[in-house]
């Protein structure tokens, strides 16, 4: 798996997971967020829209996220999950700790404020 940091507009961070998470890929994408969130990123979002495996250990992982950021304050939303990987999330009802979207554009808007 390869993460890059796609967009960084203040708070709001947008990663893109691309290809698999697994045991031997996962640590880098919440070495990647973490650091962000040192920087000030409290709006995250995961791009999973080019991944297309994950493995227990990717989905272990994910959960650790979710605790790690939040408990630095941040939220983590997951946008553009198709296919196994979708299956997989919903399966272990992941679905019930993050919220997810179809897009990035999409999770982008959930971070607006309610007026």
């Amino acid at each position: 798996m390869q993460t890059f940091v796609q967009e960084r507009d203040g708070d709001l961070l947008i990663v893109s997971a691309d290809g698999g998470l697994n045991r031997d890929t996962a640590h880098q994408l919440i070495d990647d967020v973490g650091a962000q969130v040192d920087k000030g990123a409290r709006s995250i979002i995961v791009d999973c829209s080019n991944l297309q495996v994950i493995s227990s250990s990717g989905i272990g992982v994910l959960l650790q996220l979710h605790r790690t950021m939040k408990a630095k304050g941040a939220v983590v939303r997951i946008a553009g999950l198709h296919g196994f990987v979708a299956q997989a999330i919903r399966l272990v009802r992941l679905d019930s700790v993050f919220e997810l979207y179809g897009d990035v554009n999409a999770a982008r808007l959930s971070f607006r404020p309610k007026n």
